[in-house]
């Protein structure tokens, strides 16, 4: 993969634009939503926590990635007529914040429409995927107030040197890991490449409704949902010998991600009114 232009000079005029930029810590002092503790449905949840009402309900806006680092969660959703988003959550409050992801242009900004299927949180980087553009890369050190709340512009891009559909993305170690979601046929692959960018390695993994990927050690672990009604499945195991693990987690899964600290793993479901933050034990499912 290789990297495109870095928009340091758009995003120092966004800045002078509304002032300088607060960073993270502005952000999670100033959480305006209330998450709950609660029960959902699958063999392999451990906890789970549902968003306020009028997100729960809401059908502009679905939930899609999920990263974790220590107790601070990042969401990734996407408006069904353009626009993305990533909510910072802090599980020990039980608070979060919808902040809108941006393209700084030479004059202001403009909504980021992508699909946002996945994020990746590694230090202060975010890596948002955005389907056959690649990944978006954005800093939260840039994160700026802006009239109507928070903003954070995307800084630059990585380009795949050869096609493929960038559906979800997770990070293991130092390393990304990407896959595709496939329906009806077509390619259902997953991938590994440095942070940076540079040569991807392809596995095919034939995990059908792919919607989220992880590796721990040698081992992967994939989502699959099956449609808004019935329980989701883990897929886990060596690239080419995964084994499904049928019903673990709730109807509507999507990304997937991992905390070395805790072992767990975590999705997001994305339905209305079945939308769910949820913690998996990942010993659970092998490995």
């Amino acid at each position: 993969m290789s990297r495109t232009a870095d928009l340091e000079a758009e995003i120092d005029a966004l800045a002078a634009r509304y002032g300088e930029r607060v960073g993270l810590d502005a952000v999670l002092g100033d959480l305006d939503r209330r998450l709950r503790r609660t029960l959902a449905p699958g063999l392999a949840v451990h906890r789970a926590w549902a968003w306020d009402r009028r997100d729960r309900a809401d059908d502009r806006w679905w939930p899609q990635g999920i990263s974790v680092t220590g107790r601070r969660v990042a969401v990734s959703w996407y408006a069904k007529h353009g626009g993305a988003r990533i909510s910072f959550l802090d599980l020990d409050r039980r608070r979060y914040r919808h902040v809108p992801l941006v393209l700084p242009t030479a004059g202001d900004h403009e909504p980021l429409r992508v699909h946002a299927g996945g994020v990746a949180w590694h230090g202060t980087q975010l890596y948002v995927a955005a389907t056959r553009a690649g990944l978006w890369v954005c800093d939260t050190d840039d994160l700026l107030r802006g009239p109507d709340g928070y903003l954070l512009p995307v800084r630059y891009r990585l380009e795949a040197s050869e096609p493929f559909r960038f559906s979800f993305v997770g990070h293991d170690g130092e390393r990304l890991v990407v896959g595709e979601y496939d329906n009806t046929g077509g390619t259902r692959r997953l991938g590994h490449v440095a942070l940076d960018g540079g040569p991807m390695e392809v596995h095919e993994a034939g995990v059908r409704r792919a919607q989220g990927v992880v590796r721990v050690g040698g081992r992967w672990y994939v989502t699959a949902s099956h449609g808004p009604w019935k329980p989701g499945s883990i897929w886990s195991g060596p690239a080419g010998d995964l084994r499904e693990h049928r019903w673990a987690v709730p109807m509507g899964c999507e990304d997937l991600a991992h905390d070395p600290a805790t072992d767990l793993l975590w999705t997001v479901t994305e339905h209305p009114h079945r939308r769910w933050v949820v913690a998996v034990r990942r010993r659970r499912l092998g490995g």
